[in-house]
């Protein structure tokens, strides 16, 4: 491998977690490794990497009482990787940019000033990002970086979309549906563009199923609604979220139950979605294998898909019809059944799907006589990243 290839760095961190990966800019982007560091604060942290194959390069357990341990370990580790080579730049997904930020942006010192200010609207992952950039600029000074917003794909929403019914100085404050997953939708909007222009310009569903989901109306390209909003419990269910819900229950929950701050948000966070209808697992996979036999977790991918259809045909309706329904991320594309679910409750829209195709997981999976086209598509934040770090850097001739 030579010397000067150029490198990408990726960074995603979370609140307990940070994942990282190193893309090879050789003609086209090449994955050369990819790993994470996880339990972060918590008891028994880990370390490992994969080669671009999937196959283990390192692995051990390793206490990490905070982020800055993790990065510690984690720059300490990528020179004996890199081997003389070099970083071009650093890439960063940020989970939110406000109002301000709606397009990836160049690090700077005033970027992560105004960072920290926005930290109030995502408590849980935006100080460990601010610190993840700050470690970088220490261990890399001339390092370039970009902050890559998850909020930014769905800046072109309007504002009928993404207007909260609360007085005006609530809205003032900042109170506003954002969305998210926004470099997954700017992924596969891309890559329907390149397989299928015409689908790409019409009006497309896009749904990020995943531990964290979420749904997207696009059309032409553009965001136009989304079922996520000031944060990323909103929408639907999710693997340990909640999704939607009365706010009346959070009240509920305060007044009457007797919880406090920190014990609600981990309640509707960490312990609810189809972790809390099932009472055992946030695990689709799991749930699916035992719903036969099991009426908690049948009740839990039920309610699951039947959120998700209901916000689809939301979606649909901000729309004015729907020509393309994407599924995607891990859910979405692996599992089968809740696919057919799904669509089944959607055929008042004239969705049909092939039910040898979705048991497939064919990249087409509606039936010939399906008014809607669906699809399976693989998403890549990471590879969106990339390209946007390249991009706002200016590497993409050099």
């Amino acid at each position: 491998m030579p010397l000067n290839a150029r490198h990408i760095l990726t960074l995603n961190s979370g609140s307990s977690s940070l994942k990282f990966s190193l893309y090879r800019m050789d003609g086209e982007e090449v994955l050369e490794v990819s790993g994470s560091l996880q339990r972060i604060g918590l008891e028994r942290g880990s370390f490992g990497v994969r080669d671009g194959m999937g196959q283990s390069l390192h692995a051990e357990e390793i206490g990490l009482p905070d982020h800055e341990a993790a990065l510690d370990r984690l720059f300490a580790w990528l020179p004996s990787y890199l081997q003389g080579r070099s970083l071009a730049a650093a890439g960063h997904r940020i989970v939110h940019g406000g109002r301000r930020f709606v397009q990836p942006t160049r690090v700077s010192h005033e970027l992560i000033a105004a960072l920290a200010d926005l930290a109030p609207l995502a408590p849980n992952h935006l100080p460990s990002e601010i610190e993840c950039l700050r470690a970088v600029a220490a261990a890399y000074p001339k390092l370039p970086q970009v902050a890559c917003f998850d909020t930014a794909f769905h800046a072109s929403m309007p504002a009928l979309a993404r207007t909260y019914a609360l007085p005006r100085e609530v809205r003032d404050a900042g109170v506003e549906r954002y969305g998210f997953h926004g470099l997954s939708y700017e992924y596969l909007v891309r890559e329907l563009r390149r397989i299928d222009p015409e689908a790409a310009a019409g009006k497309v569903i896009f749904a990020h199923l995943g531990n964290g989901a979420s749904m997207a109306a696009v059309r032409n390209g553009q965001c136009i609604d989304t079922t996520m909003g000031l944060t990323p419990l909103g929408g639907l269910v999710m693997g340990t979220r909640c999704g939607d819900l009365d706010p009346g229950v959070v009240l509920f929950l305060w007044r009457e139950l007797k919880l406090g701050l920190q014990e609600v948000d981990d309640l509707l966070n960490q312990r609810s979605g189809i972790l809390g209808l099932s009472g055992s697992t946030s695990d689709m996979k799991d749930l699916l294998d035992r719903a036969a036999s099991d009426a908690d977790a049948r009740l839990a991918v039920e309610v699951y898909c039947a959120r998700a259809a209901q916000q689809a045909a939301a979606l649909a309706a901000s729309l004015g019809g729907v020509d393309t329904l994407v599924f995607s991320a891990g859910v979405g594309e692996n599992a089968a059944p809740v696919r057919e679910q799904i669509v089944r409750r959607l055929e008042f829209l004239g969705a049909r799907l092939d039910a040898d195709r979705n048991a497939r997981h064919e990249a087409v999976i509606s039936a010939p006589t399906s008014r809607i086209v669906i699809r399976v598509m693989k998403t890549n934040e990471e590879l969106m990243i990339v390209r946007q770090t390249v991009e706002v850097a200016g590497l993409q001739d050099n």
